[in-house]
């Protein structure tokens, strides 16, 4: 099924299911414990081993030697895999980082052994016995060293990621008010609780993956390049994933052991990563430097916008294109949007939730609000006046649905934002400052093909398989709620199977496109089920309505039983027509914050989003996953920061014992509110992604408030107390 037309009227317009706030069907297995995650497959392959990764311990160089016998020789050893005996694997559209073998080291951690043995225990202690002599080379591990030498980066589709529109210098030089800031963002760690596992065995030559991933099919074809093997010789499964972030999005080194290891011992071999190679030897999001310049005539109303981007990455390439909302969210004839990346010798930096937008609004959110500060305007009023009416970037594109003043002014309504002083640390109780802040937000909302097999038995019960992907955002819930709606059925008459390559392909969890995607794709699924249906009993599918368990048109009407056991395949391919639109999700953001004027520990005490983002398929997952989003901005904003040691090239607080994260105790009060506006461009759901809108915007509101609160403003994130401690106002 092709979507070559904005959606009408459809069965989703007067649902009963979809729509609807549903507890999650897999949240029995979860709370129970019963929940398949990939290290705890035990039942899945027999005999199982043990491996342990071994990392680098120079960030760049070669190795001369490794001293392997001692290791073998340990008890319970059954093999060792090392990389100077074993040729470089291969590489794959998906990693810029080497994964493993020969010589030469191209970061910290990167993986050089892996050692089986019977138990995890004889495996880690076997690999304490490994000896490695180094040559090490000078690497650079400073963004701040390579900024001059970037280039400007490229994008998804291999575009520069330098857009101008207008003459900049000229309308900047001449506008009566402008700002020009600086502001920096850390390096990150996804630091999801479920570390990167797999379970690999192989069976002849084809190889089976019981792992932690997010975008099944990418991996199964990415492994097969990076093992040089067909790719339809390879099944990966990730039933459930215990949190990805954008972290699981590709193979990383514990798949790849994983099936070195276990082709050497000739057994089924488990690896989970410990937890310092997860912030070395995989991916986080790399740090920036952003120059935003506005310039704006005295009514508000901006003349000149310019953000610039400075990122680095192991290869140059893919860095933290920080501006990717700038072009979207505010009016300004004369533009200049342009992201740079250099190269570093640190881990490979990629996706990590919102990437681009994360950390872009942490810089022109704020910006936003100097100009209004300088402007004597209110903050929402400074936004709202330079909403447009087409997209800032290219006019001739409009919006396909586009609802972000509402957000803004719904917000500030529910929020009590008229009770805000506009002078800074003006609001004081007791020993505590406290101030208010506002951030527009933006992230896009892409669809990808995706398709779906649904199955319905001679009980009447339906089954759905696809190898979409639940990384805690409720797919299972949203694809049952799309099946029964499809066909008429009670939730608990469905059962969702997901996660495994050998199952339709669908679009996997990542960039904001799942839920859009892979319900559209089930729908699809199910339009062919309900003809085939239809056809056994005689009845128009298309025109027929399906409830209660029974198909209707007219006077006629059956059971569904009576079709007996039917299956159909769909696939949703979405048209060219939406490149015609700007498709997005926009929020309005507010957050108020306590500052102790003693300390300078801020604390959290409001937050609320107000989203945009089409039809919400189920509020109370939707919900959770903005929540979710907006405390992880909080940790963006005011605690989260990779430690880099220049002189070895590594990220020092690699645990979650060090690097802060936040907790429930941090945030007292959320609220999330959705509009509800449907988008008829997006799919027959009408529904966009939203778990990353959620992240993208509430940081620089957090930012904004401090600064409303004591009247000091910080432009380095993340926001940690040592940085205005000694700025606060006078005692009295």
């Amino acid at each position: 099924m092709e979507f070559n037309a904005p959606a009408g009227d459809n069965l989703f317009d007067n649902a009963k299911i979809v729509g609807k706030s549903t507890r999650r069907i897999d949240g029995p297995l979860k709370t129970s414990g019963l929940a398949p995650y990939a290290y705890e497959r035990h039942d899945v392959a027999a005999n199982q081993a043990y491996g342990w990764v071994v990392g680098s311990a120079i960030s760049k160089g070669r190795i001369k030697s490794m001293t392997l016998d001692d290791a073998r020789a340990a008890p319970g050893v059954i093999a060792v895999v090392a990389a100077t005996e074993h040729e470089p694997v291969g590489s794959s559209n998906f990693n810029m980082a080497p994964l493993f073998g020969g010589r030469d080291v191209a970061h910290y951690h990167q993986a050089i052994a892996v050692v089986v043995a019977e138990t995890f225990e004889q495996a880690r202690a076997a690999a304490a016995l490994i000896r490695t002599d180094y040559e090490r080379a000078k690497g650079v591990h400073s963004l701040e060293k390579v900024k001059a030498s970037a280039k400007v980066g490229k994008g998804y589709g291999g575009e520069d990621m330098r857009e101008t529109r207008g003459d900049f210098d000229t309308a900047y030089a001449s506008a009566p008010v402008t700002i020009d800031s600086q502001y920096t963002t850390p390096d990150e760690s996804h630091a999801m609780m479920e570390p990167m596992a797999t379970i690999a065995a192989w069976d002849g030559d084809k190889l089976t993956l019981w792992t932690s991933n997010q975008m099944i099919n990418w991996s199964k074809q990415a492994m097969g390049s990076i093992l040089k093997m067909p790719a339809e010789n390879i099944r990966v499964d990730s039933p459930y994933i215990g949190g990805g972030f954008g972290g699981k999005l590709f193979i990383r080194a514990d798949a790849v052991m994983a099936a070195l290891g276990a082709k050497a011992a000739k057994r089924p071999v488990k690896v989970a990563l410990q937890r310092p190679l997860i912030a070395n030897n995989c991916t986080h999001r790399p740090a920036t430097i952003q120059r935003l310049r506005i310039g704006a005539g005295e009514d508000g109303t901006i003349s000149a916008i310019a953000h610039e981007c400075w990122s680095a990455n192991i290869t140059g390439q893919g860095g933290e294109h920080g501006t990717a909302q700038t072009p979207k969210l505010y009016a300004g004839d004369n533009r200049l949007v342009a992201s740079y990346v250099g190269q570093i010798d640190l881990p490979e930096g990629n996706a990590m939730r919102a990437p681009g937008e994360a950390v872009g609004h942490l810089a022109l959110e704020v910006a936003m609000d100097e100009m209004a500060e300088k402007l004597g305007m209110d903050p929402v009023e400074f936004r709202i006046v330079n909403e447009p009416k087409t997209l800032p970037g290219d006019p001739s594109i409009p919006f396909s649905e586009r609802h972000l003043v509402r957000c803004l002014r719904e917000g500030a309504e529910r929020f009590g934002w008229s009770s805000r002083k506009a002078e800074p640390g003006a609001t004081r109780e007791g020993r505590w400052l406290k101030g208010m802040g506002v951030a527009a937000g933006y992230r896009g909302a892409p669809t990808q093909k995706s398709a779906a097999r649904v199955q319905l038995s001679e009980d009447g019960r339906l089954t759905v398989f696809t190898d979409m992907t639940d990384i805690g955002t409720g797919s299972y819930t949203i694809i049952a709620q799309t099946a029964a709606e499809s066909l008429g059925l009670p939730l608990d008459r469905v059962q969702v199977e997901l996660g495994d390559s050998n199952y339709p392909v669908a679009a996997g969890s990542g960039g904001q496109w799942g839920a859009a995607s892979s319900t559209a794709g089930v729908y699809a699924a199910c339009v062919n089920l309900r003809r085939k249906i239809g056809e056994a009993l005689g009845i128009d599918g298309d025109q027929a309505t399906f409830a209660d368990g029974s198909i209707t048109l007219g006077e006629r009407s059956a059971k569904l039983t009576e079709a007996g056991a039917v299956s159909a395949d769909g696939e949703m391919d979405f048209g060219k027509f939406q490149e015609d639109y700007d498709i997005g999700t926009y929020a309005g953001h507010f957050v108020e914050v306590a500052v102790d004027a003693y300390t300078g520990e801020t604390r959290v005490q409001r937050m609320l989003a107000v989203c945009d983002a089409g039809r919400i398929l189920n509020p109370l997952s939707a919900r959770s996953q903005v929540i979710g989003a907006m405390t992880m901005a909080a940790g963006s904003a005011l605690m989260e920061d990779l430690h880099v040691d220049e002189r070895f090239g590594f990220f020092v607080n690699h645990d979650l014992a060090g690097y802060e994260v936040p907790v429930h105790a941090d945030i007292p009060h959320q609220d999330c509110i959705f509009l509800d506006t449907l988008d008829p461009v997006i799919s027959p759901m009408k529904a966009k992604g939203v778990g990353e809108l959620g992240i993208c915007g509430p940081g620089a509101a957090i930012a904004n408030a401090i600064y409303n609160a004591t009247g000091i403003r910080v432009r380095e994130y993340p926001l940690t107390l040592d940085k205005y401690l000694d700025q606060l106002p006078a005692i009295a």
